[in-house]
């Protein structure tokens, strides 16, 4: 395990020294991973660096709000709206990994515009080790890493904690005194709900996706889960009152894990996966059915794309 003092030292002399005079901005999503390396890179450089949270339309429900009202203190946020260009990005995309190549490619262009604002020429990722991993791997490119253009309009791309796993990214944030609301939070993927969504990304699956992932959220909190989230897999038929429907089957996933690189499905009881179907089929009429996922990792990824 990491030493979070040290760590913290180490690192901001490091971004202090790579950055040197000019300016930077900070992918901030309010995940731990990027609220970390937001906290270290605003000690070693201060004021020139510009936070910027791109609102991408794939975010879980209330995260535009929750984020502003979190990081209110910070006079240089930048809220980017981007959900048009996020989608018009997707339009007919359904390949898993052209999703995440479109979606990296756009967040670049995002923070690329808010640099020349600010005349930033670096760019700050909370990219971690697994990100890399897997996306020098054969399993997924990671939007952050993999999923980047070739091109990008920076001198450089700092990662502070591109070596530590997601535990120790949470000890740093402790160190950093981030609060329990950022430390422990639930990993989120980059590429958002668009990974949650199999096949073409449109904002009808969208919003299945997202008011189904916030009653998993709510419902399975008690469990204490490493993730626990909601996938928009395809349609089948179901019988809603006297009529037939042909709706959208919603999966489940809840799992329990220590890094993210293998995970295993928990065990639910039955009146809470009821509760949470019930749930989900009562608030969307076009919802048919809600299974499920008890496969682990390996065989299957976290999440569905």
């Amino acid at each position: 395990m990491v030493d979070p003092a040290a760590f913290v030292d180490e690192q901001v002399d490091a971004i202090a020294e790579a950055v040197g005079d000019a300016r930077a901005v900070i992918a901030l999503s309010g995940g731990v991973d990027s609220s970390t390396a937001a906290a270290l890179a605003y000690e070693a450089i201060g004021d020139r660096l510009t936070p910027v949270y791109v609102d991408t339309g794939l975010m879980r429900k209330g995260e535009t709000d929750a984020v502003r009202e979190t990081f209110d203190y910070v006079d240089s946020l930048h809220i980017v709206d981007a959900r048009d260009r996020f989608l018009d990005a997707l339009a007919g995309v359904t390949d898993p990994e052209e999703k995440r190549h479109a979606i990296g490619e756009q967040f670049i262009r995002e923070f690329e515009s808010v640099a020349r604002e600010v005349d930033a020429r670096f760019l700050v990722q909370g990219t971690i080790y697994p990100d890399r991993i897997e996306s020098e791997g054969t399993i997924k490119s990671h939007h952050n890493v993999g999923g980047l253009p070739e091109v990008v309009d920076f001198e450089g791309i700092v990662e502070p904690m591109a070596d530590l796993y997601k535990d120790e990214v949470r000890e740093v944030a402790r160190e950093l005194d981030l609060g329990s609301v950022v430390s422990e939070r639930m990993p989120f993927p980059g590429p958002g709900l668009a990974v949650r969504v199999l096949g073409e990304v449109t904002e009808e699956k969208l919003a299945v996706a997202r008011e189904a992932t916030h009653v998993v959220e709510e419902e399975l909190a008690e469990y204490d889960p490493w993730q626990a989230l909601a996938a928009v897999l395809g349609k089948a038929t179901g019988v809603k009152g006297d009529n037939r429907v042909h709706g959208w089957v919603v999966a489940v996933r809840s799992v329990e894990s220590r890094d993210g690189m293998t995970a295993r499905a928990q065990e639910i009881d039955w009146e809470t996966l009821q509760r949470i179907q019930s749930r989900i089929t009562g608030q969307h009429d076009d919802v048919a059915r809600v299974v499920y996922d008890v496969t682990h990792k390996p065989p299957a990824t976290i999440e569905y794309e």
